[in-house]
């Protein structure tokens, strides 16, 4: 069997996971599938690590690097404080290349209040920029969230919408396509303007959470959509959720657009958005702290009893929400022939 783009199998990952040796007693989280980030314990603080790469995105892609995260190490209840980041670049690319996604990098976190503390870059034999960056933060022990605690009848929420970042994406890098498909020219300008608003960030989403009431559980939904990280959630929690579809906020231009490619919403990138699962007597006071500061969220779900699965809720027999071996955009990409799209390294902007 030969590897496809997207994310490791689960099952794959498992039995790469299973063969680690444990030595060091301060790692209070260490590396599992639907785990966000690595917690060690220094004494009266916790250091959370978090290590991710950006693929998918050409331009913009060291805002992408910063955010996405920064996003993981918020969901641990911690705040991102600390940022470096390995850049590979393709042989040819402008020599102004560099100094754009440095720009980038630089602007990111200065939005979040991180340091850009180090990293690497080199010119290798990539067909496009690559981003890997690792973000350190800091959490006292009483604000990391670990998902524990878990009850059946507790809620889960989500907030924005789904497939933000994928929305972005394609309205950047498929611009050409998608206006072949009859998508209007104000709809892609929308969707290419919602990397920044609503954003792909979640830390406030997870910082106004946590001031309103303790969560159980914090997730951020990225590769494999939404549908993917609601199965990894029910991993963690240990536990049955069920979910209503029909409940799940998608944003006009993300329908639009999913709509005129094929793509499934469920299984498309979806930074921007925040997975929560929540006391049922804090839902109300979680949504209006996010309301205070602008944030829309919806209850989709709740959790019960039984073996780690997502289901759909009102249908009989239990019939489990739509999974995703890959990513939409990763499939996307593949149906595409080369001269499809817009999606190249740049070095003037935005896409």
């Amino acid at each position: 069997m030969t590897l496809r783009a997207g994310k490791l199998p689960a099952d794959v990952l498992a039995g790469l996971l299973a063969r680690l040796p444990r030595r060091d007693p301060r790692v209070l989280v260490g590396p599992g599938v639907g785990r966000d980030a690595a917690v060690l314990d220094l004494g009266d603080r916790l250091l959370v690590a978090k290590s991710d790469p950006v693929t998918f995105a050409a331009d913009d892609i060291g805002w992408y690097a910063v955010h996405v995260n920064a996003n993981d190490v918020a969901c641990m209840g911690a705040r991102p404080a600390w940022f470096l980041a390995t850049a590979l670049l393709p042989a040819g690319a402008p020599e102004t290349l560099p100094g754009v996604i440095f720009d980038q990098l630089v602007a990111a976190c200065d939005a979040l209040g991180v340091e850009l503390i180090g990293g690497h870059t080199e010119v290798t034999h990539v067909d496009h920029a690559i981003v890997a960056g690792t973000m350190i933060g800091e959490a006292s022990p009483d604000e990391l969230i670990r998902g524990e605690h878990i009850r059946p009848g507790d809620r889960v929420l989500l907030t924005k919408g789904i497939a933000i970042e994928g929305t972005a994406l394609l309205a950047r890098e498929s611009a050409a396509l998608l206006r072949e498909r009859g998508v209007p020219e104000a709809v892609i300008a929308r969707a290419r303007g919602m990397l920044f608003d609503p954003g792909i960030s979640v830390v406030r989403d997870a910082q106004t959470i946590a001031a309103a009431a303790r969560p159980r559980l914090l997730h951020d939904p990225t590769e494999g959509g939404v549908a993917t990280a609601l199965e990894e959630m029910a991993q963690a929690a240990g536990a049955t959720l069920v979910v209503d579809p029909a409940a799940i906020p998608l944003l006009p231009e993300t329908r639009i657009i999913c709509a005129a490619l094929a793509l499934d919403p469920l299984g498309l990138l979806a930074s921007g958005a925040l997975l929560a699962i929540v006391a049922p007597g804090d839902f109300e006071r979680i949504a209006a702290g996010l309301a205070d500061v602008t944030i829309t969220c919806q209850a989709i779900g709740q959790v019960e009893r039984g073996r780690p699965r997502v289901i759909l809720d009102g249908v009989e027999p239990a019939t489990p929400l739509a999974s995703f071996s890959r990513d939409e955009l990763a499939r996307f990409y593949e149906t595409q022939p080369d001269d499809t799209g817009d999606r190249a390294t740049t070095a003037e902007g935005p896409r």
